[in-house]
């Protein structure tokens, strides 16, 4: 079960999410996000939380070299892809990879990589609080370990969870109070709802 609170730029914010059920947490490194932190709060961040719950990090377009730095100074335990990098790119990190896709990706890409399928464009990267087609996401996910992003809320992500059955969620936008301020009580029942939903699926 892979419950992720992303884009989140406090420690105070990340430590509730924890505490109340994530198993995975989110922050981003892409200059246009308005939820975007610099290496030294991700890091602080991180220092913030146990252990036991990775911090991964969201690069759009970053150059390789960028990235691994980013990931030593930081101490984040996932990367997560969402520009138009090519797969060449997963041969360069020692951390598990997530990589952002539309329903439509190939279910040969990136075969070292997780999916991560969101509502993604050239201009909108993700948080755009978009769904995606769900029964199309269940296809992939029935081919590939795979996260469901996109519009996902306290409100819909039992029925996301059950239509699909991915590996994991992710949410952003959905449990905000405003871009990069999480409503902790939105946050809360997200979670609560995801978690009964994964059980309730035997997933």
């Amino acid at each position: 079960m892979f419950l992720k609170i992303c884009g989140l730029t406090n420690e105070a914010d990340a430590a509730h999410a924890v505490a109340a059920g994530a198993t995975a947490l989110g922050v981003i490194f892409a200059p246009s996000s308005p939820r975007c932190v610099s290496a030294d709060r991700a890091r602080d961040i991180v220092e913030a939380v146990p252990a036991t719950v990775p911090v991964v990090g969201v690069f759009v377009n970053a150059p390789v070299e960028e990235i691994v730095a980013v990931v030593a100074h930081t101490g984040i335990r996932i990367v997560q892809l969402h520009g138009d990098e090519p797969e060449s790119y997963a041969a360069a990190f020692k951390v598990p990879l997530l990589r952002a896709a539309g329903v439509d990706v190939s279910i040969d890409a990136w075969p070292t990589a997780t999916l991560l399928l969101d509502a993604v464009s050239s201009a909108e990267r993700g948080g755009t609080g978009r769904r995606v087609d769900w029964d199309r996401a269940a296809a992939v996910a029935r081919r590939r370990k795979t996260v469901l992003a996109g519009g996902l809320t306290a409100d819909n992500v039992a029925e996301a969870i059950a239509t699909v059955r991915p590996f994991g969620v992710d949410v952003s936008s959905g449990v905000e109070a405003g871009p990069g301020r999480k409503d902790r009580d939105k946050v809360s029942r997200f979670l609560e709802a995801a978690k009964r939903a994964f059980v309730e699926g035997g997933l």
